[in-house]
Formats: structure tokens, C-alpha cells, sequence
């Protein structure tokens, strides 16, 4: 029976996912965010369960990834898509199906966001034949970058700051983070991984340093502290890997 447990929750992402991918649809991006937090908060611990339980096996794996492909691939692109369209439109513009059935003029720009989709497909696919990514991760994480991507309406919804909106609905500042999130997710750059094999701080000391500022940024910035995390999580990466490999 336990063997079930972990693949349960991997399911409960799936679930996550789709309904954070109707939402996204919608335009309601604030929902949207809030089941792909969910979806990563199950995906981090069907791992943990799977460990703890010691049940892992090569169908969890595969399911983890596809769950991953709706969670953290096709919401971030369906995301991408709608600020790509409101950068256009100028405002929060639900999604509006009847333009298709109509016939009508349809910008080819918001269809651009799901690059992002297909970035994370292929590092999905990539990571499930790599088994070198067990302490660390090549590459930007797709949980991670959903979050990244997800933190933008958030933002424009809970910061309502003039400069930062204008920022964000600037379609060359989306096009970019566009392809750099493309670029990142399939990065050659090697990026820890938050998994403590112990609690011993001199052993985790670059994760315990990354959580604590992480939980700062946080209560101080809100969601504008998640784009700064990202960064950090990548440019405290880079240092740790340079220094261990002056150390070798």
C-alpha cells in the first residue's frame, strides 16, 4: 500500500495543475498562482514521501515529470501569454474565446509566452534521462521558474506601482524574460539542490543561508522578493560551484 502514497500525491500536482491551468485560461491569475503553489508544494514532497518510504521507482519519476510538464510548464506559458496580451491591450483583458470563433484579428506576440512551455518540456524529458541531477540541478528548476514567471501578476496585482507595472506590461521586458527563462531552464549551470541529507550546518551552510535570506525577502518585499530569490538562488550557485571547484 505505501508504495501508492508517493505517486498519490504526484497526483494531487496533476490536479493542481489543471486547475491552475483553467484559471490561467480565465485570466484569473491570482488563483492560477496560487494552485501552482500548491502543485510545487506536493511536488516537493511526493519526493520526500518516496524517500522516507523508501518506495522509489522508475513510474514515479515519469509521473513526476509529466506533472511537472502542466504545473510548471503549460501555466507559466498560458501566463506568459496573458501578459504578453494585456502588454498589448494595455489592461487585465479576459481571455476571450468568442475572438476565435469570430474570425477576428488574433496577435501572433501572446503566443510567443509558451516557448516557456516548451522549455520546460524538453528539460523534463532531458532530466528524466540524466541521473547525474541527484544533489544538484543543471539548469534552472521548472518549479522554480513557474514561480518566477507566476510572481510578475502577482506582483501587478498586490504592489500596484506605477514604474514596476509599466516595467512588466512592457512587451520587450516579457519577450526577454521569456527567452531567458527558456535559456535557464536549459542552462548549462549547475544549481543546488534544497535536499539535506543531514541538518548539520556546515554541511548546508549555502541552503540554511539561502532560506534564511529567502524567508526575509519575503516578509519585507512580498512577492517582489521572488524574482530577487531566483537570482540569488542562481548567483549563489555559480559562486558555490567556482569555489568548490578551486577547492578540487
Amino acid at each position: 500500500m505505501k508504495q501508492y502514497i508517493p505517486n498519490l500525491i504526484t497526483l494531487l500536482n496533476v490536479f493542481c495543475g489543471c486547475v491552475a491551468t483553467v484559471f490561467a485560461v480565465m485570466n484569473q491569475l491570482e488563483l492560477a498562482a496560487l494552485f501552482v503553489f500548491l502543485g510545487i508544494f506536493f511536488d516537493f514532497f511526493d519526493g520526500l514521501a518516496a524517500r522516507v518510504l523508501n518506495v522509489q521507482s522508475e513510474l514515479g519519476l515519469q509521473l513526476d515529470s509529466l506533472a511537472d510538464v502542466i504545473t510548471s510548464g503549460l501555466v507559466p506559458g498560458i501566463v506568459m501569454f496573458q501578459l504578453l496580451d494585456m502588454s498589448q491591450s494595455g489592461g487585465w483583458n479576459a481571455f476571450d474565446n468568442a475572438t476565435f470563433a469570430e474570425g477576428s484579428q488574433i496577435s501572433i506576440l501572446p503566443f510567443f509566452g509558451f516557448l516557456i512551455t516548451m522549455a520546460s518540456a524538453y528539460r523534463l524529458a532531458k532530466f528524466n534521462l540524466d541521473e547525474n541531477q541527484v544533489s544538484s540541478f543543471i539548469g534552472l528548476p521548472t518549479p522554480a521558474n513557474a514561480l518566477l514567471i507566476l510572481s510578475f501578476p502577482l506582483i501587478l496585482l498586490y504592489h500596484n506601482n506605477d514604474a514596476l507595472n509599466s516595467i512588466i506590461l512592457n512587451q520587450w521586458f516579457l519577450i526577454g524574460m521569456t527567452v531567458l527563462s527558456a535559456y535557464l531552464l536549459n542552462s548549462k549551470i549547475a544549481l543546488f539542490a534544497l535536499k539535506f541529507k543531514n541538518w548539520s550546518f556546515k554541511d548546508n551552510t549555502l541552503r540554511y543561508i539561502f532560506l534564511i535570506v529567502s524567508l526575509a525577502l519575503l516578509v519585507t518585499m512580498q512577492f517582489l522578493a521572488v524574482p530577487i530569490i531566483i537570482g540569488f538562488y542562481i548567483l549563489g550557485s555559480v559562486v558555490d560551484s567556482s569555489a568548490k571547484k578551486k577547492q578540487a
